[in-house]
């Protein structure tokens, strides 16, 4: 199988913003006192992978979760599920989008007397539709458009090189 030097870079750069979420995220949970899960070794699990459960015994993979009362140790309870995606053409978002949603509605419906936040943090292209399913259910979205990334990168390469 050929190697698809634009899907690597893509995966490069979904990771990239993937950690630079989690470090923003991290900044929040210091500062109002939550616990931020993420894709990550923890004594609280079995595995890496950052899973809930939904009342329907469903496991739902998730990329970030805010507990309070959570340490290394224990489970806390979840104040906000926060989903991360990257996507280069407009041709899946909407799956994507129905793919965040299916994960995370059934845990905030199993979670509502906790009121959990919703987020999704969007990266790349995305059509205005998907943006305004999320919105309708409820999500509250960070949109970081594709010029505005590519936007970032040339002027950080330009000063880099010829400053």
């Amino acid at each position: 199988m050929a190697e698809s030097f634009s899907h690597k870079w893509g995966q490069i750069l979904g990771h990239f913003i993937q950690e630079f979420i989690r470090e923003t995220l991290q900044q929040v949970a210091d500062e109002h006192g939550f616990y931020l899960d993420s894709q990550r070794k923890r004594k609280a699990r079995i595995t890496k992978k950052v899973s809930w459960q939904d009342r329907y015994g469903n496991y739902h993979d998730l990329d970030y979760v805010l507990e309070r009362g959570g340490t290394e140790d224990t489970l806390g309870l979840p104040v906000a599920f926060i989903e991360t995606a990257w996507r280069r053409y407009t041709k899946h978002s909407k799956n994507k989008v129905q793919e965040i949603e299916g994960a995370l509605i059934p845990l905030a419906d199993t979670y509502s007397h906790l009121n959990p936040f919703l987020g999704a943090i969007l990266a790349g292209v995305f059509t205005q539709g998907a943006l305004d399913q999320l919105e309708s259910k409820g999500f509250k979205i960070l949109y970081l458009k594709y010029e505005n990334i590519v936007k970032s990168f040339t002027s950080s390469w330009y000063k880099c090189i010829f400053q």
